[in-house]
C-alpha cells in the first residue's frame, strides 16, 4: 500500500464561458442599434412636424389680398379703361342661332360700354334670376375701375339678351344718344310682356 499523498481534483481549465459572453455582446449591439434607429426616426417626424407647422404658420401669416369693392349700387358704373384685358368668355355650348362672333361682340361690347346697356332693358324673362338691365346678361361683377371681374353666361343662350344688345350696338356706333337707344329698344320689343326694372340714363347737363 502506496503512502504517496492524494492530491486533491483541481477544476477543469477553460475560463469562462465565451460563448455565453459572445452572445450577450451581440444582443447588447443590436440593442443599441435598435435604439440609435428609432432616435433617428424619431428626430424625422419632429423635423417633419416642425417643418409642416412651419409652413402652415407662414401660409396663415401671409396677407392674402383682397378682392376689391364692386362700384356701389346705385352710382353709374365707370367706363373700363381701354387698355384693361378682359377675362376669358366663357366656354358654353352655343344654343342660339347666332354666331360666336355675334355673341363675342356683344359680350365685349356690354364689357366696355356700361354706360349704355345699364340703361336698356332685356325682355327674355331674366329679372327672375336678379338681372335689372341687358347689361346683367353678359357681366356678372365688376371691379371699382369699371373693368369686368367675372362673366354671365346667361346670354351665351339667350336670344332676346343677343339681339338687344346687338341693337344698342349698332344705334351706339351710328352715334345716337343712351336715351334715344332705349325707347327704340322699348319700341321693338313692345310686344313682349316681360321687361327688366331698368332705370332710365341721367338727365344730360345743360
Amino acid at each position: 500500500m502506496s503512502n504517496a499523498p492524494v492530491r486533491e481534483r483541481e477544476p477543469a481549465s477553460g475560463g469562462p464561458p465565451w460563448i455565453l459572453i459572445g452572445g450577450l455582446v451581440v444582443v447588447v449591439g443590436l440593442a443599441g442599434l435598435a435604439l440609435l434607429s428609432s432616435g433617428d426616426d424619431t428626430l424625422t417626424s419632429a423635423e417633419s412636424e416642425v417643418a409642416s407647422t412651419t409652413s402652415a404658420t407662414d401660409e396663415e401669416d401671409t396677407p392674402r389680398p383682397e378682392r376689391p369693392a364692386p362700384p356701389q349700387a346705385g352710382e353709374p358704373t365707370p367706363i373700363p379703361p381701354a387698355d384693361v384685358a378682359l377675362p376669358p368668355l366663357p366656354l358654353v355650348q352655343n344654343l342660339v342661332p347666332r354666331s360666336p362672333q355675334v355673341i363675342r361682340d356683344a359680350y365685349i361690347f356690354a364689357a366696355q360700354n356700361p354706360h349704355v346697356l345699364e340703361y336698356v332693358p332685356c325682355f327674355c324673362g331674366c329679372e327672375t334670376r336678379g338681372h335689372k338691365r341687358n347689361a346683367d346678361c353678359f357681366v356678372q361683377s365688376r371691379n371699382p375701375d369699371g373693368s369686368v371681374r367675372e362673366w354671365d353666361t346667361h346670354g351665351m343662350a339667350c336670344l332676346v339678351c343677343i339681339d338687344v344688345a346687338r341693337d344698342a350696338m349698332q344705334m351706339r356706333a351710328s352715334g345716337a344718344r343712351v336715351d334715344d337707344i332705349r325707347n327704340a329698344v322699348e319700341s321693338k320689343y313692345a310686344a313682349y310682356e316681360r321687361q327688366t326694372p331698368t332705370p332710365h340714363p341721367p338727365a344730360p347737363a345743360n
